[in-house]
């Protein structure tokens, strides 16, 4: 593995998906033992030449000896590219080079909900990225999306349930929002969009929990026991999980007992 020198990345020291694969590269040897820095220790001399607002946006990739600094997804394909040029060569290409872009942007502006973390408030930086409602509006879509159709395929599982279609699923999927925002009237639009965020990713979550019996179920007979147990697992993780999310971002602790309460009744007018 070819390591790239002198060249250091500026990460989200809050973002506890944004630690993880600074530090890969750096313990993969793609990037020296000063290869990542938390955005938050900047120094004055660093802050001059940086763009701070774009860098909370874009992961910035600082060159130490040059001072010039690459942002985004240029700065993964610039790191990842110098062990392996093939791949930098096809990132490149515009088509893909657009996509990347894309989809990186997706990944950026929606990391505080996909997997959140403690902010430290007493560091005078804070790499919080720009609200950005067309991504937010996407995120929640998709994992609406996929969280639907593997609800709709794990019913038919559960003999007990009447037979479902894909549009009751995402009206279920999709009301546990509105259920749910009703108890935040009183907070901002930022803030309810940011709570629906991290509650679709709680049932995307457990979507990919329930994910290995759908797939299992293609070959062998799963037993509904099993199907039932594992199902109740899962509701289990999902709750401890909206629980620590509901801490995190400092809400009324009884969105989680209404979180329940809509599954309850969801189940109640599903069996009437």
């Amino acid at each position: 593995m070819k390591t790239l020198e002198n060249q250091t990345l500026l990460y989200d020291e809050d973002c506890p998906l944004c630690s993880l694969y600074t530090t890969g590269f750096v313990k993969s040897g793609m990037l020296d033992e000063n290869g990542r820095k938390s955005y938050c220790q900047l120094s004055a001399e660093e802050q001059n030449f940086i763009d701070l607002k774009r860098a909370t946006n874009e992961i910035a990739l600082v060159d130490n000896k040059t001072k010039t600094v690459t942002y985004g997804i240029d700065s993964l394909i610039k790191v990842v590219g110098f062990s392996f040029p093939v791949i930098e060569k096809i990132a490149t290409t515009k088509p893909i080079h657009f996509i990347l872009k894309k989809m990186y942007s997706f990944v950026s502006y929606n990391r505080k909900v996909i997997i959140p973390g403690n902010v430290s408030e007493e560091n005078k930086l804070q790499c919080i990225p720009d609200f950005n409602y067309k991504y937010r509006f996407l995120f929640i879509a998709f994992a609406l999306t996929i969280t639907s159709f593997v609800l709709f395929g794990y019913s038919d599982l559960i003999p007990v349930l009447p037979k479902t279609n894909i549009f009751r699923e995402v009206a279920l999927a999709f009301g546990q929002i509105i259920f749910q925002s009703l108890f935040l009237f009183k907070f901002d639009k930022r803030t309810i969009m940011n709570y629906a965020g991290n509650l679709m990713t709680v049932s995307l979550m457990g979507s990919l929990i329930l994910l290995p019996i759908l797939i299992l179920n293609q070959f062998i007979n799963i037993p509904e026991i099993v199907v039932l147990g594992w199902f109740a697992i899962t509701v289990l993780i999902m709750f401890a999980e909206h629980f620590r999310r509901i801490k995190i971002l400092k809400l009324p602790f009884y969105l989680s007992y209404t979180w329940i309460l809509y599954r309850i009744l969801a189940l109640a007018l599903i069996l009437n």
